[in-house]
């Protein structure tokens, strides 16, 4: 399975955090979760890919109540920037190869099944097994910031438009799951979702990374562009040369550009469940 430095997941939280608050108030969250909660018994909580915690620190204080949290992780040294949480949320750290070993994973029980930036790194073959096994146990999930491959620029520049095309084409390599979802993550779990009998909701949870303004964004936006720069070229090989130069405009360009990077959150509820 590919993985994230605890320093990129800390890099890209405050944007995440930002464009969830967007993409919480079109979706009614707040109001959705409240109709999920469970009468006399904590909440059970399955967060997949769990990294250093940015969606447990987003998700536990909308969570009214008592709360057991499994977080999931294949990578031990994320894992062990947890602690335990003071208030009223529990949690159990849990180190497993999700790609290999989802079904040892028991969801019985399971109130709520979340993600974050997760659903683009996996197959259509996984998504349908997740989805089987959420459905099997009646759990209603969220997944936060999927990308959907756009990424809008401003000021442009002639090459955006390969890079993007390339940068997808990468994140539809095999990521450990199988042949990635990348671009097509959400739309594919709305559709696997529904085809299960879930109700389900999405809204854009875009990224906007102002670097005129902001020197987090700035960081964040040069860290994007090598990114880009790298899996595009890796996806094409031929075209270096002209990527280079594009990633060497790009950074000149940085510090009086904007750049929207497009993702989309996903709420589903089983069809027994009123929300």
């Amino acid at each position: 399975m590919s993985g994230f430095s605890a320093d990129w997941l800390r890099q890209r939280e405050p944007f995440d955090a930002a464009a969830r608050t967007v993409s919480a108030e079109r979706l009614q969250l707040a109001r959705w979760l409240a109709a999920l909660k469970p009468e006399a018994q904590p909440w059970q909580v399955i967060d997949l890919g769990c990294g250093t915690g940015a969606n447990f620190r987003a998700l536990a204080p909308m969570l009214a109540g008592a709360q057991q949290w499994r977080v999931v992780d294949h990578d031990t040294a994320l894992l062990d920037t947890w602690s335990e949480t003071p208030g009223e949320a529990t949690i159990e750290r849990v180190l497993l190869d999700l790609a290999r070993d989802l079904e040892t994973l028991s969801f019985e029980g399971t109130t709520l099944v979340t993600a974050s930036a997760l659903l683009d790194l996996v197959s259509a073959a996984w998504l349908q097994r997740l989805v089987a096994l959420c459905r099997d146990a009646g759990a209603s999930v969220l997944f936060a910031l999927s990308v959907d491959g756009r990424a809008l620029w401003d000021p442009l520049d002639p090459l955006d438009a390969l890079a993007s095309e390339l940068f997808d084409a990468h994140q539809r390599r095999d990521k450990g799951f199988g042949p990635a979802l990348g671009p097509m993550a959400a739309a594919s779990a709305i559709e696997g979702f529904r085809a299960a009998g879930y109700a389900v909701q999405s809204a854009p949870s875009d990224w906007w990374i102002d670097a005129r303004r902001d020197p987090a964004a700035l960081g964040l936006q040069r860290t994007l562009i090598d990114g880009i720069a790298q899996a595009a070229i890796e996806q094409d090989p031929h075209a270096m040369s002209a990527l280079r130069a594009w990633q060497t405009r790009r950074h000149a360009l940085a510090a009086h550009s904007t750049l929207r990077i497009g993702h989309l959150d996903v709420i589903a509820t089983p069809g027994r469940i009123k929300t």
